[in-house]
């Protein structure tokens, strides 16, 4: 009996070590923090601007499309039209929270496109973003006056 109670509590005492040692670990990668980004990423947008330039024309061509084309405003507002006509009191506010959206989501990428447009004039006159952290470096970089 008594080389059972050795055991046990020898077998105990590992598994007790093996728990601490284990939430120590991973107390100790929980404390040390995430490297940030080192930069604004003006490179990486500079790349994607025509990717983006192209996916914010065509939602916007398919706003203002006809009511034949799904996703358009015109198709939802005929539908809000349909359904007030038919006294579809529910389904005509659904569908004009809806279409409040819709437009609203206009406006928010005109105002994209125009903010875009002002990315990509920066990115010719800056070599695409390439030289803006090499500068930045160069400059903290300096030693002396």
């Amino acid at each position: 009996m008594d080389a059972r109670r050795r055991t046990r509590a020898l077998l105990t005492g590992l598994a007790v070590t093996a728990v601490l040692a284990g939430t120590t670990g991973a107390a100790a990668a929980e404390s040390a923090p995430a490297p940030g980004p080192t930069g604004d990423g003006a490179h990486a947008l500079c790349k994607r601007v025509p990717k983006l330039d192209r996916r914010i024309d065509r939602a916007l061509k398919r706003l203002d499309a006809g009511a034949g084309t799904r996703g358009s405003v015109a198709r939802l507002q005929k539908r809000v039209d349909n359904a007030t006509k038919a006294g579809h009191t529910e389904i005509a506010t659904f569908l004009q929270d809806r279409l409040n959206h819709r437009t609203s989501l206009r406006t928010d990428l005109e105002q994209r496109k125009k903010d875009l447009a002002a990315v990509k004039t920066w990115c010719k006159a800056n070599d695409n973003g390439r030289s803006t952290n090499k500068s930045t470096n160069k400059s903290t970089n300096k030693k002396g006056s």
